[in-house]
């Protein structure tokens, strides 16, 4: 009993006022009755909120309500059920014991239970990092009206949640893409450019379709212009390849880009899967990481989501000949080679450029760069003083540089974007859908 009884402020206060009480009575002897009697009935109060607190063995009941699978940075709800199993109305502070990724330590939620009443309380966690989320006890304070005690109960079984990349982003993008019902979302519907040989169908002709579809014998007989339609390519293999190294590290908004990437690679992985495609994984720094053949067989996105909830970034910097030689050995016939990375400074891509350009003789190669938004907001923050003038000077140099790196690439016949983490997925998979419509894979 005593280890679950806990004295609140109130407790103090009230017993804290009665030593000055007794030492004026010495001099005004007439306060001495009255601070006794006080005495008497903070006692008695205080042995009745002890008698109502601790005569039940289970006053309360709870249970906490979770998902069996948390979606890396995307919101998840947690629920507390609580059920009142006496006839009081308790007051009811709770404190959940949180996982330590997620850094909350002033968690707390106050409630009123009514007699015999249930209630359920809501709150919301966003995870940031991938792994296994442990939860520990709900600590529960009970109070009466009285609130000169506390009862404390430990609640709701200690569990654990795996947070793996973002399954509700890649439901979304999956929607959007398949459905095209994305023109407020940003997913673009791109014309076909060319077509490839997969013929679909004969339809009408519209303002825009390539003349060179015409066909002109359906034409001749529906006396009206009748075009050949043509499915994208299929079977293409598509791989996502994941910079692990010290850069990858830096963190917008609470998650670092890896992560960031993890998500995208697991919606593109989706996508290209879903339009027939085959999707595999490489990992790699300054050693090589994990390896994923593309493939499309039922369980391949149930595959890939497992690499990619274990991968950790690596404090060395990125390896690219390996990658070269890894893409040279490993890929066996033209691919699309998306690469998540990042560049700080120019001098960095001009190192990796020959062996990007090596790796694009062979495939198709993507390279996704981050726009570092936080820069992006200080420059246009108005300056006050001349060391803000140069220290804006010095970042709108430094977003100019990755432009640069964007436009060294591209003339190099390399397909390049630069995106802001938390659009990466939406960039991904519009640039992922371009060229598949253009038949450039």
């Amino acid at each position: 009993m005593l280890k679950n009884l806990y004295l609140p402020d109130k407790f103090f206060w009230m017993y804290g006022s009665l030593p000055p009480l007794f030492l004026l009575s010495f001099f005004f002897p007439l306060l001495f009755l009255p601070t006794l009697g006080l005495l008497g009935l903070l006692a008695l109060l205080t042995l009745t909120d002890a008698w109502l607190l601790f005569r039940a063995i289970s006053p309360v009941e709870g249970i906490r309500q979770l998902n069996r699978v948390f979606s890396l940075g995307e919101t998840q709800e947690v629920s507390l059920s609580l059920k009142n199993n006496t006839g009081l109305s308790l007051k009811t502070i709770l404190i959940d014991e949180l996982p330590e990724q997620l850094q909350i330590r002033d968690f707390l939620l106050t409630t009123t239970l009514a007699p015999f009443g249930e209630k359920t309380l809501h709150y919301p966690l966003r995870p940031l990092t991938r792994g296994v989320y442990h939860f520990g006890y709900l600590n529960t304070y009970l109070f009466t009206s009285i609130g000169l005690l506390h009862r404390r109960l430990l609640l709701a079984t200690p569990e654990e949640v795996a947070v793996y990349p973002s399954i509700v982003q890649m439901k979304k993008f999956e929607f959007m893409g398949l459905h095209r019902l994305s023109a407020t979302e940003g997913l673009k519907k791109i014309r076909r450019i060319g077509h490839s040989y997969e013929f679909e169908q004969i339809r009408n002709y519209v303002p825009g379709d390539d003349f060179r579809s015409i066909n002109w014998k359906a034409s001749g007989r529906r006396n009206a212009l009748m075009v050949n339609q043509y499915e994208d390519e299929r079977s293409q293999q598509i791989y996502c390849i994941l910079d692990k190294s010290r850069l990858m590290q830096s963190s917008f908004n609470g998650m670092q880009l890896l992560d960031y990437a993890v998500n995208t690679s697991l919606v593109i992985s989706n996508i290209s899967l879903l339009k027939y495609d085959k999707a595999g994984l490489i990992t790699f720094s300054d050693k090589m990481g994990s390896i994923v053949k593309a493939d499309n067989a039922p369980n391949q996105l149930q595959k890939i989501m497992q690499v990619l909830y274990r991968e950790k970034a690596r404090q060395e910097d990125a390896n690219f000949e390996l990658l070269f030689r890894a893409t040279n050995k490993l890929i066996h016939g033209r691919s699309l080679l998306l690469l998540f990375t990042n560049f700080e400074s120019k001098q960095g891509l001009e190192r990796a450029l020959p062996l990007l350009r090596r790796i694009n003789q062979t495939h198709l190669l993507l390279v996704i760069l981050f726009e570092n938004t936080e820069i992006v907001h200080f420059v246009e923050k108005p300056v006050q003083n001349l060391q803000e003038v140069y220290h804006q000077t010095m970042a709108r140099k430094y977003l100019s540089d990755k432009q640069e790196m964007v436009q060294t690439l591209r003339q190099y016949g390399i397909q390049a974007i630069l995106a802001e983490p938390e659009k990466l997925s939406l960039a991904s998979v519009n640039k992922y859908l371009e060229l598949k419509s253009r038949g450039l894979i």
